[in-house]
């Protein structure tokens, strides 16, 4: 919890007192408690676009049923709830010590991440989880506020961490606060021939409506009126199921569908997707190293080619001759 000391205000003058950034490096927030049920595994493969020949993420009695890898990003939007919840109220966070308040209202998610750690359970029962978050970097660049963090899906019973989350989001126009500019971010620009591999999903008018039922109910992925007041034709898709259409596409191309190959995943927001809009994922093999397989992708809208997801960088475990999960 942020002390009054350390919280940051504007003075008189209209500057920020008290800013330390050293104070919010390392800061920690408070733990969530997560919990699900088999049930919301199966809704997420189903949302995300699996398919009836990948059954081992869609029938619970399957002999390898298994947690699509990237189900543990949402689990800080759920939480622990079985029914909807207020997710704006949900979402705004605890000032940071040392640094200017981050407005939820005016910001954006710029990147996802995630790498596995330990195969993600199909269910919480028997766990006590939390998702345990602390903030990597404060930056301020071309007014704008950049916040880094990293969270930890773990097991408070046994201390054991099953996934780790990274994500950057930006304050729009919260900087110009004198902060440091950050270091530069590294790029993964897709090599200058085909793709190795390409998948493409059409999403439905209902995708967002679907993919809402995950834990993500902001209502601008689903009310049309409420979209156009803050300027868009309607209700687009959630960014985070556009990241999840693509991670499915990369292991389903690169890994065979086999979730325990699937060791990172990370990708920039670039632009909005609608509803109906279908989406195409291109990946490009770029290296190996110590039997993993390095990919970039990129994915884009068919319709007029624009850039859903950029930076996009994948890991996947190359298949071992004498074992798989499936």
């Amino acid at each position: 919890m942020t002390s009054s000391s350390d919280k940051v205000v504007k003075n008189a003058a209209g500057r920020y007192d008290n800013v330390d950034f050293k104070k919010a490096i390392g800061y920690k927030y408070a733990p969530i408690k997560a919990a699900y049920l088999r049930r919301d595994v199966l809704l997420f493969a189903n949302a995300i676009g699996v398919t009836k020949d990948e059954p081992h993420f869609l029938y619970e009695l399957h002999p390898k049923f298994a947690a699509f890898p990237t189900f543990p990003i949402n689990l800080a939007f759920k939480q622990d709830d079985q029914d909807v919840f207020d997710f704006i109220q949900r979402t705004v966070s605890a000032d940071v010590p040392g640094v200017p308040p981050f407005d939820p209202k005016r910001s954006v998610d710029g990147e996802r991440g995630i790498e596995i750690i330990r195969p993600i359970p199909t269910s919480s029962k028997g766990l006590d989880l939390e998702i345990n978050g602390s903030i990597v970097g404060v930056y301020d660049k071309g007014g704008n506020m950049i916040l880094e963090a990293e969270h930890l899906l773990r097991d408070a019973k046994t201390d054991t961490v099953y996934a780790k989350l990274t994500n950057v989001a930006f304050g729009i126009g919260q900087g110009g606060y004198g902060g440091p500019r950050g270091p530069a971010t590294k790029s993964y620009p897709p090599p200058e021939r085909a793709p190795d591999a390409v998948h493409v999903f059409q999403t439905s008018p209902e995708q967002a409506l679907l993919y809402r039922l995950c834990g993500d109910y902001n209502p601008i992925h689903a009310d049309d009126e409420f979209a156009k007041a803050g300027g868009f034709k309607g209700a687009f898709m959630q960014g985070l199921g556009t990241w999840n259409i693509a991670a499915h596409g990369i292991l389903r191309e690169a890994g065979g569908s086999d979730p325990a190959r699937f060791r990172s995943f990370k990708a920039r927001f670039a632009n909005i997707v609608y509803p109906g809009d279908a989406l195409e994922t291109r990946m490009w093999k770029v290296g190996t190293n110590d039997g993993v397989d390095e990919f970039i992708f990129q994915t884009i809208v068919q319709s007029d080619g624009r850039i859903a997801l950029s930076n996009g960088f994948a890991t996947i475990n190359q298949a071992s001759p004498l074992k798989s999960s499936l």
